[in-house]
Parts: C-alpha cells; structure tokens; sequence
C-alpha cells in the first residue's frame, strides 16, 4: 500500500512532549473536529457506545459526550500525557473514559462500537489494511465510521522548501484519498464516502509555522527520516526557499483534510486478505443451521 512507514515510538514520544502545547496551537484540528462532529448527524440512532481514536487532549470526546449524554464515550490515544491533559477537558456531569491504545489494536470487543470518531488521526496509520479491518472488528453492524486525516498535498510547501535544501525525508507522507478508500471497502466497510477540501493557513515567518508543528507534535516520525541533527547550511537554505514562497507579505501553508464515513459490516459479511476472502460469524448464529443426513 505505501513504501513508508511510521516509528510507531518516535509518534508516541512526539505526540507526547506536545500534551502541554498542544490546544495553543490546534485551531485547525478544532475547526475539522467541529465540522466532522457535526457532520454526524447521518448517523439517527441513540449511540450506546461511542469511540474516539486519537483523541489526544479530549476537547472533541467533551463535545461527543455533550452530543451523546447517555452513551458511554471513550477517549482513547497513543500518547499517555494526552489523555492526563484530556482530564481538563472532562465536564463534572459528563465524563467520558480515557483509554492509552493504538489505533491498530483496538482493546474493545467485536461489534460492540455504535460511532467510531477519529479526527486527524489516521494520517500516522499507514498500514491501512491494517488499520480498517480494526474499525471494521469493533463497529456494530451499521455502526459509523467517521473520520478526518491529512492527504498527500499537506505541507506541499515545507516539503518543496526542504527538497530545495537536501535530499532527505523531513515532512511526514501522508496516503492519496483512493488508497484509503479502497482499503476501506477491501476490509468491509460499507458505503464509503469520502472528500478532500484544502485550507491554507499563513504564517509570519518559516519558523513560525515549524513552531506550531513542533507545539502539535507533528513532527517528522517516517521511519526512513535521517537521524541526527539538520546542518544550519541545509536548515538556513530551507528557509530560504521558503521564504521566495512569501504571497502578499504572508508565509502560506496547504493542508489537505480527507473526511470519510462508512458503517459497519453486517455480521459475515467476507473482507478481502492475501489469502482470499473470509467471513465470520458467532457460534450462535451457526447453531440450527445443521442439516440431518441419513447418516446421522
């Protein structure tokens, strides 16, 4: 599917550090979270258990939890010192849980999620096959899936800038939105909808969009990325090449936001793997179904 790969460490430890800056410097990801949320409203049940994978300080479980107030809401992340920042978050009368968990191993029971929520999360998953056979493992049958993450021209401009300086990886990659969604239906779920919108945000200064990455925990984590410390003639001819970029006296940024939706498998429905399809069911739905031969 990709010829990259996240240190699945290296995003813990980032996403780490960044606990106590983080909500100085989200108002993108606040500004995606409030629409994804309301976007919700495809989903017309009373949700009894709603999921938020990567919800790193907790202000979009709160609004879920104001959303749902009788559904169990579960804040679950990677990094440990974000869900002890998400404590902040929590309203005295509508708590919500925080779990530490990978996106990829879901510590939840099959079919028993009604709304699985992920904003801006998925983009450090690479491995999607991986990653929405989960979803598809825990949705109920007609459970929604519903999420955000960043396409591919994310950052196009800090990646230019950097190859014009060296010939190393220092902008993370992030998946073309026809991957994610041919990885969504190869796992089974159902009806997926996806579209891509782009924002540019603007900057004063080269240092100051890298500050807001590094306040985020969005720093480079590719597996591949050079170790060590960037040479001040490679950093200073990056930021020189950034700055020819300056429009109408502004530093200009491009994020590419993929929203998708999808609902849960019924039960037996088959997903594709390397060794062909395969379907599951509970042993009770197998009972009964037995026929007698005469050699009963």
């Amino acid at each position: 599917m990709s010829d990259f790969h996240f240190d699945r460490r290296q995003v813990r430890r980032n996403f780490g550090r960044a606990a106590d800056t983080y909500e100085k410097h989200d108002a993108l990801q606040r500004e995606v979270q409030s629409t994804l949320i309301d976007r919700l409203e495809v989903y017309t049940p009373v949700p009894e258990v709603v999921l938020d994978v990567g919800a790193g300080t907790g202000r979009g479980s709160a609004a879920l939890k104001k959303r749902y107030p009788k559904a169990q809401v579960i804040a679950m992340d990677l990094a440990l010192p974000m869900l002890r920042q998400a404590r902040h978050n929590q309203a005295w009368l509508k708590p919500f849980a925080r779990v530490g968990a990978d996106a990829y191993t879901l510590p939840v029971h099959d079919r028993s999620v009604d709304i699985l929520f992920s904003n801006l999360c998925f983009q450090w998953c690479e491995d999607l096959p991986r990653l929405f056979a989960e979803c598809a493992r825990v949705l109920k049958p007609g459970g929604l899936l519903a999420f955000s993450t960043f396409g591919p021209d994310t950052l196009t401009e800090l990646r230019s800038a950097w190859a014009a300086a060296d010939q190393h990886a220092h902008v993370a990659r992030f998946l073309d939105m026809h991957d994610v969604g041919d990885a969504m239906l190869a796992q089974g779920l159902r009806d997926p909808v996806l579209f891509a919108e782009r924002y540019t945000l603007t900057y004063p200064t080269p240092r100051a969009l890298l500050d807001e990455l590094r306040g985020l925990g969005a720093n480079n984590a590719d597996a591949g990325r050079a170790r060590g410390l960037t040479g001040k003639q490679h950093y200073r001819r990056m930021l020189d090449a950034y700055e020819a970029m300056r429009t109408d006296g502004v530093i200009p940024s491009t994020w590419e936001v993929v929203t998708a939706y999808a609902w849960g498998p019924p039960e037996g429905q088959s997903r594709r793997e390397g060794r062909g399809d395969i379907a599951s069911f509970s042993v009770d739905k197998l009972r009964g179904s037995r026929r007698k031969t005469p050699f009963d």
